[in-house]
């Protein structure tokens, strides 16, 4: 129950972001979600596609640098709270966030949170034990 993210390293300069998104869309590849972090120089652009070789093929094509990662996707309940249980669930499994972010996904029970940790197994394998729904890529890009 894991998804293969892309990131993608970009210089923080205008257009940069838009040619990007543009490779993916001449490619007929859809972004379900995405992520931008940036520095000064530089930024990275994270990306969930339902075919993330064909997408890392034409970002490598196209010289720009990339890089694939697992992430754990999951439902976080919509009600006050609901974040804060499931990062309970983590912090008692003794697991560390190295970044998360999140998307509704046309959910009426909550939203999706895209986590990333060092140990993505043990984060599904915590999550699930305590009931936590945990997004695969059948229902993320059905």
């Amino acid at each position: 129950m894991k998804l293969t993210q892309l990131s993608v390293f970009l210089e923080n300069k205008p257009g940069n972001l838009c040619q990007t998104c543009r490779m993916l869309a001449d490619a007929g590849i859809n972004i379900e979600t995405m992520a931008l972090a940036d520095t000064e120089q530089f930024g990275i652009l994270r990306v969930l596609v339902k075919d993330w070789q064909q997408a890392k093929a034409v970002f490598e094509k196209n010289n720009v640098v990339v890089k694939m990662t697992e992430v754990v996707a999951a439902v976080v309940p919509h009600k006050p709270g609901g974040l804060a249980s499931i990062l309970e669930i983590i912090d008692t499994a003794g697991l560390n966030i190295e970044y998360m972010y999140g998307f509704n996904f046309g959910r009426a029970d909550g939203a999706v949170i895209v986590f990333r940790f060092e140990n993505p197994d043990k984060a599904v394998d915590a999550l699930q034990a305590k009931g936590i729904k945990v997004i695969g890529d059948d229902e993320l890009f059905a």
